[in-house]
């Protein structure tokens, strides 16, 4: 049966709020359990963050989207332990970095490369996450990943005392935006810190379409349902087929398909005929 709470919120999710803080707020003013989201957003970030609600948890893993859009802000010339602002400062200089020789870098970050995991994240090594080993000041080698950088491209440049810039990309899950700029920073021969962040974009999600927190709570929303959050073919199905599905039997199918009763409710995802995902 349906739920008014099965299905997807797009937050804006504002400076200062954990990932963890905006689906616990969602869940009390909903007095609803199952909740959850499909990506972290770090407390100091801002933007698109999508929270799966009751039926729809079980569609976080299909809806943790492949391509993420983010728009940074740097500065360059600092280091700290956490690779953004909000962290301890480690090294400073004003050496100014001319705005071309910032562009022809990214231009070569387009790329897949194996990014170092940042230390201050909760990526585990040895069943340990990475976050735990720096305030306990135990020395770990930081593991790598390949990421892919689909494009980025440079909005803003100024130069103030401290080269600062700012820049949009769209890059593969798990890339760390903080590492991204570290990296950049190390080509140019400077070090260089996050100073702000916006997620503007993840899979079919975007910021345009968010709702802040403020509209949350005065009730000024709607929800999308399972079946407009995703794109993939939908089937209704009748008496027969339904008994099959919510009972978990094979049907004959290719690719994935959404299967919904008449009255539009959403029973389950197949695959090539295999159950995918029950939601009934």
């Amino acid at each position: 049966m349906k739920s008014v709470n099965d299905g997807i919120l797009v937050i804006d999710k504002p400076a200062g709020y954990t990932s963890r803080d905006i689906v616990n707020l969602v869940s009390k003013k909903l007095k609803i359990k199952k909740a959850g989201h499909t990506g972290t957003l770090d407390p100091m970030a801002t933007g698109v963050l999508v929270i799966c609600l009751g039926k729809a948890t079980k569609l976080c893993e299909l809806l943790t989207a492949s391509k993420k859009e983010y728009i940074a802000e740097v500065i360059l010339g600092i280091k700290t332990d956490t690779l953004d602002i909000t962290g301890n400062v480690l090294k400073k200089d004003c050496k100014k970095v001319a705005k071309e020789d910032i562009e022809e870098v990214l231009k070569k970050f387009k790329k897949s490369y194996n990014q170092e995991v940042p230390l201050y994240s909760a990526v585990k090594v040895n069943g340990k996450k990475l976050y735990e080993y720096a305030r306990e000041n135990i020395p770990v080698v930081l593991p790598k990943k390949k990421v892919t950088i689909y494009d980025i491209e440079m909005l803003d440049y100024n130069y103030d005392g401290q080269t600062k810039f700012s820049f949009k990309c769209t890059v593969s899950k798990g890339t760390y935006i903080r590492a991204l700029i570290n990296d950049i920073a190390h080509v140019l021969n400077t070090e260089g810190v996050m100073s702000g962040l916006t997620r503007t974009k993840q899979g079919k999600f975007s910021l345009e379409e968010a709702i802040t927190i403020e509209d949350f709570l005065s009730d000024n929303y709607q929800m999308i349902n399972i079946e407009k959050a995703l794109d993939i073919p939908k089937r209704m199905v009748n008496d027969e087929e339904k008994f099959k599905i919510i009972n978990g039997q094979q049907l004959e199918n290719e690719g994935e398909i959404l299967y919904l009763d008449k009255d539009r409710n959403v029973l389950a995802i197949y695959n090539d005929g295999k159950v995918l995902k029950m939601l009934y």
